[in-house]
């Protein structure tokens, strides 16, 4: 987070004066509490200045960077998770193929027909079908699939970190974002390496401060 220099004073001034008042933080830059109000804001909400009633502001210790991770550590992946491109398991594989090319996903989801996940499609597991001579409009794609246990999943209320930590260690493109249902699960959105980028960009444009 960049911040102002009137922001930089005010830290400074609670650093070497803390706690303090607003009307001291005011008194000290010649202003007014009210012209002060939203800078005071802005630094409480950040995390740089905390408050206290009747006792005033105070420095947190913390530095930009460590707010930053503080910030990124409380992310659920409900606040980025993105629509699921389902496809049933009876689904050709050259129906799948279709699909992925005009979603432009790298992961397809596979349900049944009570609508619960039994598998999940990747690139690699359409083109290893797609290779040879075979008719891909007569194989379905529940021959191809990943299935369960093998597949990896997350929740919504999981930290994004820990679906990241997930994508990472399993080198996959996306997660099913599932919830538990009647004999399985419901998948109710997908999260995937560009949700993660979205969150970052997000966390440096300070979007979720």
């Amino acid at each position: 987070m960049e911040l102002s220099n009137r922001q930089e004073q005010i830290i400074q001034i609670v650093k070497d004066n803390g706690p303090i008042t607003g009307e001291n933080i005011a008194e000290q830059l010649n202003l007014t509490r009210a012209t002060l109000r939203p800078d005071l804001a802005i630094l409480t909400m950040a995390g740089f200045l905390d408050a206290r009633p009747r006792v005033g502001y105070f420095f947190t210790g913390k530095s930009g960077s460590e707010l930053l991770t503080e910030k990124l550590k409380k992310f659920k992946v409900k606040e980025f998770q993105s629509v699921p491109i389902v496809v049933e398991e009876n689904v050709s594989v050259y129906d799948a193929i279709c699909a992925m090319f005009l979603e432009d996903v790298g992961t397809l989801f596979v349900t049944n027909d009570q609508t619960l996940l039994v598998g999940v499609l990747s690139r690699k597991d359409l083109l290893r079908a797609s290779m040879g001579n075979q008719d891909l409009t007569s194989i379905p794609v529940h021959i191809i699939m990943t299935r369960m246990p093998n597949i990896t999943i997350c929740k919504e209320d999981d930290l994004l970190l820990d679906a990241a930590q997930k994508l990472i260690e399993k080198q996959i493109d996306g997660l099913p974002v599932v919830k538990a249902a009647d004999d399985g699960m419901e998948v109710i959105g997908r999260l995937t390496k560009t949700n993660i980028t979205k969150a970052l960009v997000e966390l440096g444009r300070d979007e979720h401060i």
